[in-house]
């Protein structure tokens, strides 16, 4: 029989089930609910901290943009305006605000103010990007640069930026922006990121790169010792373009790798200045990082030994280790050659201004002083002088190969100085009548050319390294006013015309290591050795400085005809390489891509497409390896030290 059930235990049962439904239900949701506030807790953090990184590496990136050489300017006379203002506020004078903002830029060697009018691209003195124009940036009460400040030596540094001398001596040219382009432009810094980035995968470290290869290219003139040749050249480009994180990656191998006390090899005197103590020196002007200035004066005590001869003119080779020097066995009996002793002054003074040292200044003062008293073949400089003599060599002259730079270092040294070297200007001046007499010619068809001399006979052969003399003339010619201003930049733009018909009559549209003139032929090169290009920058120098001087839109014309024969000729998939024969329609390449193709030739293809105000003229010089170094007294990156008494040990 069996037991009788109640008829509330059903639903007893099943109200329990409900209930335990319902409660496990309102866990779950609120174990979910606090997971979901857990994690947007933590993604409001991440949001927050992001944001503060960002705004790190905002603040990162303006010191960087603020600290370049090309705006110091506008912060300084900017902050200036802005004391002024609050003056003039202070004393009840304040002025109605204007229609359009102002900008202040330094031109002609006088604060000018330019008003943005917010075109497409921006007005004389805007800071210079590589696409867009960035907002003005902001005002600086101090000096914007790390390390040393520009005026080290305690004196008030507002007589350099604000009350600098007319610059060219009083002469103006003209000063208009001639504005950006950015199109050009920025496929020049690509093609500065391809050069770098193919160097960085395949040779970092060495000297320079082989392209095709894919491998180092250990027979540069400074070997197979890893002295890092493309990285200290192509440095400064690298910063003036605005490539940070390149500059970076090369600032950090200087300062982990780069020395010369354990490189026991002969090293070029004047490559190794040119290009090392010269690239040191320019980065030392734009950051004011001492490490620059320790690695300049660390290479430079490594090249006194060469300096120990009887007449003070330095042998062309050195052993940076044992300190043995001595000159190349061609050069007409042990001589040493014109274009690299020649090639110290504007290096070492400025070495010397920096350090103190007056020992560096000393050292090329004395080969100005032989150079000045030694008695020269109507007016000419030989290419050689025989350092224990103090004779000159054969008489060979040339404004190209052998001869070159030492021209270009008399110009420039008065110029470094502020228009205070007067003798380095009066024997420029000397210089340069003597060869427009005797070496500058014109050919049946109207070309200027300035051809080689030897033995009183014209060659009638003009190296593409000449051609650098076009801005040279014409630098000359508006840096001051003379009886010879005129005639100076006649010749200049007409070597620079010759130099621009030497690559458009080659089927390249590259022009050939040197070229000669005839009744048949005419600014094109003969022989095979004559016929190869190898990345070469003198014909865009001229392009460069003759653009800055005249803003005739030719020479930025000539040199996006160079840009596009480049990429389309030298460019390969790892890198740029030179041409064996610039006549052929498809030439073989060399397979060397040239430290100073980074340093000279892509530098001055960037600064030919870009406003005046980037490394203007009255402000800096370059060296013969592009390297730009500050005027003294004109330039807030001086950067002069007191003097001191020698402490190198070379000596």
């Amino acid at each position: 029989m069996c037991p009788k059930t109640s008829k509330t235990t059903p639903l007893l049962l099943i109200a329990g089930i409900c209930f335990v439904i319902v409660l496990v239900g309102i866990t779950g949701i609120t174990l979910i609910n606090n997971i979901n506030l857990s994690n947007i807790i933590r993604l409001n953090e991440k949001v927050a901290s992001d944001s503060v990184s960002n705004n790190e590496n905002q603040i990162k990136e303006l010191n960087y943009v603020n600290n370049h050489p090309r705006n110091v300017y506008l912060k300084l006379n900017a902050s200036k305006e802005d004391e002024e203002e609050q003056m003039q506020k202070e004393q009840g004078q304040e002025h109605e605000p204007l229609e359009v903002p102002k900008i202040s830029a330094v031109v002609g060697g006088s604060k000018v103010k330019v008003r943005d009018n917010h075109l497409k691209e921006p007005s004389e003195g805007m800071p210079l990007p590589l696409s867009t124009p960035p907002p003005p940036p902001p005002t600086f009460t101090t000096w914007p640069s790390s390390g040393d400040s520009p005026n080290s030596s305690g004196d008030s540094p507002s007589p350099l930026v604000d009350t600098p001398p007319l610059p060219f001596g009083g002469v103006k040219y003209n000063a208009s922006s001639g504005l950006i382009d950015y199109e050009k432009r920025n496929q020049v810094v690509k093609m500065m990121e391809h050069a770098w980035h193919n160097y960085k995968l395949y040779a970092w470290g060495k000297n320079e790169l082989r392209p095709l290869s894919q491998r180092p290219h250990s027979g540069s003139i400074f070997g197979s010792y890893d002295l890092g040749a493309t990285i200290v050249d192509g440095l400064d480009t690298l910063y003036i373009m605005g490539l940070e994180k390149e500059y970076r990656e090369g600032r950090d191998w200087i300062e982990r790798k780069f020395s010369l006390d354990n490189i026991s090899a002969e090293l070029s005197v004047f490559e190794t200045n040119i290009r090392f103590v010269g690239g040191m020196l320019t980065l030392y002007a734009f950051t004011g990082d001492p490490l620059y200035k320790e690695k300049a004066q660390h290479i430079a005590d490594k090249l006194l030994p060469a300096f120990q001869t009887p007449t003070g003119i330095p042998y062309a080779l050195v052993n940076t280790k044992t300190g043995v020097a001595k000159n190349y066995g061609w050069a007409s009996g042990g001589s040493s050659i014109l274009s690299e002793f020649g090639t110290l002054h504007l290096e070492f003074a400025y070495l010397s201004d920096i350090t103190g040292n007056p020992l560096y200044r000393e050292r090329v003062q004395t080969i100005r002083q032989v150079l000045k008293e030694i008695e020269k073949p109507k007016g000419l400089y030989p290419n050689f002088l025989n350092p224990k003599t103090g004779k000159w060599g054969q008489l060979h002259m040339s404004l190209g190969a052998l001869g070159d730079s030492y021209y270009e270092y008399l110009l420039k040294a008065w110029l470094q100085s502020g228009q205070t070297d007067e003798e380095a200007r009066e024997m420029y001046d000397e210089a340069m009548l003597a060869i427009m007499d005797k070496m500058v010619r014109f050919s049946p068809g109207g070309l200027t050319y300035v051809s080689d001399l030897k033995f009183d006979r014209l060659e009638h052969k003009m190296d593409h390294l000449a051609c650098f003399s076009g801005g040279l003339f014409a630098l000359g010619a508006a840096t001051r006013q003379n009886d010879y201003t005129d005639k100076y930049m006649e010749v200049g733009k007409g070597i620079t015309n010759t130099c621009h018909e030497s690559y458009i009559r080659a089927p390249t549209q590259l022009g050939p290591e040197a070229f000669r003139f005839s009744e048949a032929v005419e600014a094109r090169a003969l022989r095979s050795q004559e016929k190869y290009y190898i990345l070469r920058p003198e014909t865009f120098e001229s392009y460069f400085v003759l653009w800055r001087l005249t803003h005739d839109q030719k020479y930025r014309d000539w040199g996006w005809e160079a840009v596009l024969a480049l990429e389309k000729h030298c460019r390969t998939a790892h890198g740029y390489c030179g041409l064996r024969n610039v006549y052929q329609q498809e030439p073989q390449k060399d397979d060397v891509q040239q430290s100073f193709f980074l340093a000279e030739t892509l530098k001055y293809l960037y600064l030919l497409f870009s406003d005046d105000s980037v490394l203007p003229l009255d402000e800096w010089v370059f060296n013969t390896e592009a390297h730009p170094l500050p005027i003294k007294g004109a330039n807030a990156y001086y950067r002069q030290a007191p003097v001191t008494l020698p402490v190198s040990n070379a000596s």
